[in-house]
């Protein structure tokens, strides 16, 4: 475990020394709303050169948010491809549950969209990433995302949450269904210690019935769900690979004819050192699904 650790921190101390010359252009805790009188807030991380393409990059472990947490490191190979980063933090739990922050990233999405133009951002164009508890948000927004109500009071709120590509790392898809068909997840069993984000209605087995179909992407897929890569360790302890192929077969089952891949990454956990140059597969996708440039 030291040595994994020691490795990890490494490739990102080379990584962060190597860009530390020519950094992004960086707007810190940019206020996309408010709930409770508690500021939401994003990182807009822009290069130098842009090739006017966004990807929302969405901090989140365990359903924990922290602006500690964003690591522009980790996201090079999406800045030096041109694309500017919004890093979105949303409410944490154990104060936020899990529907209430899947509401924070539709408000970021229709942020982003509202404002896109100021960053020289398409807003008819953005894709998302994320890990774990990201992953899940990230597939939330590829099957949930949608219009505002027109007649919004605010203008942000009448834009569209929808996102034109995904590329994720172990996300959970299907909170009823975890390691095997019947197996409940929701904030019980594996992830007892993650309750807090799940909330009250975790309480018992009649309400998780309903609550974990609420909060699954894999209730949402229709045909139309965007191009999407998911990449995750076969060896996942915490989120086995068995979600993400249930999202895959899914997508297939809807008739989803957008990219659906999946790479799978024998012997991998919950994580593995290098995953910054994963990233790049990750700016590879949105090169051809996001902007359309074939390799």
């Amino acid at each position: 475990m030291k040595l994994r650790l020691a490795v990890a921190v490494l490739s990102f101390v080379q990584v962060f020394l190597a860009w530390a010359a020519d950094p992004p252009l960086t707007r810190t805790e940019v206020i996309y709303g408010r709930k409770f009188g508690t500021a939401l807030t994003l990182d807009v991380l822009q290069p130098k050169s842009t090739n006017g393409y966004g990807v929302i990059a969405i901090i989140s472990g365990g359903f924990f948010s922290s602006h500690d947490a964003i690591n522009p490191g980790f996201l090079k190979a999406l800045l030096d491809r041109g694309y500017t980063v919004f890093a979105v933090v949303h409410g944490s739990q154990p104060r936020f549950i899990i529907p209430e922050i899947i509401e924070d990233l539709h408000r970021s999405v229709r942020w982003i969209r509202h404002h896109a133009a100021e960053y020289g951002v398409d807003p008819n164009h953005l894709g998302v990433i994320g890990g774990s508890a990201g992953g899940h948000l990230s597939l939330t927004l590829a099957t949930q995302g949608k219009p505002g109500p027109a007649d919004a009071k605010d203008p942000v709120d009448r834009e569209s949450s929808a996102v034109q590509a995904v590329a994720c790392f172990f996300p959970p898809t299907d909170y009823l269904n975890w390691r095997e068909q019947g197996d409940d997840a929701v904030g019980v069993g594996v992830l007892k210690d993650f309750q807090p984000a799940f909330g009250p209605r975790s309480g018992s087995e009649e309400s998780r019935a309903v609550y974990g179909k609420e909060i699954s992407p894999l209730y949402f897929v229709t045909s139309a769900v965007p191009p999407t890569l998911i990449i995750h360790g076969e060896a996942d302890k915490l989120v086995p690979i068995y979600q993400a192929e249930l999202f895959v077969q899914k997508c297939q089952e809807a008739g989803v004819k957008a990219p659906i891949k999946l790479d799978r990454r024998p012997g991998k956990d919950h994580g593995w050192p290098g995953m910054d140059q994963d990233v790049v597969l990750f700016a590879d996708w949105f090169d051809e699904n996001l902007r359309g440039i074939k390799r």
